[in-house]
């Protein structure tokens, strides 16, 4: 079992007051906000990828069985 000394030794910070604090938020705001940005365009990107190739596919596929495109 854990020790109880440990357990009570840890403290919470509040906030801290300083202008830094919200420059930093605002920062690491920005990065979350682009780095979803990012991901979601791979995401759409990958998407168009996969259907551009599936229409390829088909069209290859309808030419070797002599049907019209």
């Amino acid at each position: 079992m854990a020790d109880k000394r440990h357990r009570n030794s840890i403290k919470a910070l509040g906030p801290s007051a300083g202008p830094e604090t919200a420059l930093t938020g605002a920062k690491r705001a920005e990065q979350a906000i682009l780095t979803l940005a990012r991901i979601i365009g791979r995401q759409i990107a990958r998407e168009q990828f996969d259907r551009h190739i599936a229409l390829e596919r088909r069209v290859r596929r309808k030419r070797s069985t002599g049907e019209e495109v």
